[in-house]
């Protein structure tokens, strides 16, 4: 057993009994919840001032405990902070090191606040913090997907289903694709925002704050948009990081599915995109080796973030109200998931801003057999009911895989003794360009509608 009396921990008086070390080590956090020193600085330098507004410190005394706190802060910033044996966690930490700066007047910060709204607070401040920066880096992907989309639409390639190629669209189609889906994932993440805005401090360990904390000069001081209107709900609350690990699933899963589409295209059966060195490996074993890692780690990485997720919810869904200390376990699958998803989401920046597109390869791999929807329509445009046309022109492929031929490879005649409709001018419809333009309704492949798409991708990223 340790030699050190449990009275030294900021829940020690009620204890005679001495700490098994292992549980010590077990029970602290602090290795890991380190990376919160600011934002407890930072709560405890408002919980100050709010502290003095109540006639608790006194001017002089919340003035030495400011810059108390801030001697402490800068020790964390220049890595000179030294962690005790019995530092529990981040707000032990700070507490503890603020105490040997300024005396006994430490010991009066935590006058009416618990690590229940304590560290709930300090989550919401960080994880502010963090996603300021991911919906910059967010917006950065969106961004370079849409100004390569406006520079490479004349690029024309296969769409495909099921990976089988379907119809003619322009690469520009392809990349908005995705970039719609990251900017609905935009969109939910400023939707998270104000959930996580909301203030815990001033709730106590559960049953609120008996000096009567002015808890919305809390909130405008530290930057809140709403306060925990519920002191129990106030200390157990995780739905905000819930919410943010199902939104950073969620992105993943379309960061998934982009990388799942790169590393098809950028193989050598496709050709159709190659991926800067800057962004590739190659294998221990085979020297001619490409690989794209980076788009595979992406693609691994959405299934540990979701595994984060799930794990978290398993842990919060049979917990009783208020704080238990299972809620310990909130902070290691948040900050591994924002760490994975703000390097995510620069990684795919960089791969997309830097990977080399071969439109030769592309239009190379179109084949006239995904015009045979654009044959259908051609007899619809002359009156032909389009179930009709359809079987025409399943009748027409048939034809031409009997003769081994293209469409374009049938004469006017073979067209004609499929149907009556057909004329001299069924040999325009063997035009992939004339394909994609006459395709002009809202969210088609056309030039005109890439130009709505970009100008609705562009309206929703804002200024730069």
């Amino acid at each position: 057993m340790t030699d050190q009396p449990t009275k030294q921990k900021l829940w020690g008086g009620r204890f005679t009994g001495k700490t098994d070390p292992l549980m010590h080590a077990f029970n602290q956090s602090l290795k890991y919840d380190q990376r919160m020193h600011a934002a407890d600085i930072r709560g405890s330098i408002a919980y100050a001032k709010a502290l003095r507004r109540v006639g608790l410190l006194t001017e002089e005394e919340e003035v030495k405990m400011t810059q108390g706190l801030d001697a402490v802060g800068r020790e964390w910033a220049t890595g000179q902070f030294q962690p005790a044996a019995d530092d529990e966690d981040i707000h032990t930490a700070n507490e503890r090191r603020l105490s040997e700066l300024i005396g006994s007047l430490g010991g009066k910060l935590h006058t009416g606040r618990s690590r229940n709204d304590q560290v709930a607070t300090d989550m919401r401040i960080w994880l502010l913090g963090e996603v300021d920066d991911i919906e910059s880096s967010l917006k950065g992907l969106v961004r370079i997907m849409v100004e390569r989309a406006d520079k490479e639409r004349d690029i024309l390639l296969p769409g495909y289903t099921h990976l089988q190629r379907g119809q003619p669209i322009r690469w520009s189609h392809f990349l908005l694709s995705h970039a719609f889906s990251f900017r609905n994932d935009l969109e939910r993440l400023q939707q998270l925002i104000p959930r996580i805005s909301v203030l815990p401090l001033g709730s106590g360990a559960l049953a609120g704050n008996p000096f009567s904390i002015d808890r919305e000069f809390l909130a405008k001081e530290l930057g809140f948009t709403s306060l925990a209107e519920n002191s129990m709900w106030g200390v157990g609350d995780r739905d905000f990081i819930v919410e943010f690990l199902m939104w950073s699933s969620l992105t993943m899963t379309h960061m998934s599915r982009l990388a799942e589409d790169l590393i098809i295209y950028s193989t050598a059966e496709f050709g159709f995109v190659t991926l800067s060195d800057a962004y590739s490996t190659g294998s221990s074993m085979m020297p001619q080796k490409k690989n794209p890692d980076s788009l595979e780690l992406l693609r691994g990485k959405s299934g540990r973030i979701f595994g984060s997720m799930a794990g978290f919810m398993m842990t919060l869904k049979g917990l009783p109200s208020t704080y238990n200390k299972d809620l310990q376990e909130d902070k290691e699958p948040l900050f591994d998931t924002v760490d994975n998803i703000s390097a995510s989401l620069k990684i795919a920046e960089g791969v997309i801003a830097t990977m080399e597109v071969h439109g030769e390869q592309m239009q190379q791999a179109l084949t006239m057999d995904v015009l045979a929807t654009d044959l259908a329509d051609y007899l619809v445009r002359k009156g032909v009911p389009f179930r009709e046309t359809h079987h025409v022109s399943g009748r027409a492929v048939a034809l031409a895989e009997a003769r081994k031929c293209q469409l374009n490879g049938l004469s006017v005649e073979d067209y004609k003794g499929l149907h009556e409709k057909f004329s001299d001018d069924v040999v325009e419809v063997f035009d992939f360009e004339a394909s994609v333009e006459r395709r002009t309704s809202i969210g088609g492949p056309s030039r005109k509608t890439l130009d709505r798409q970009i100008a609705v991708l562009r309206a929703a990223l804002g200024p730069k």
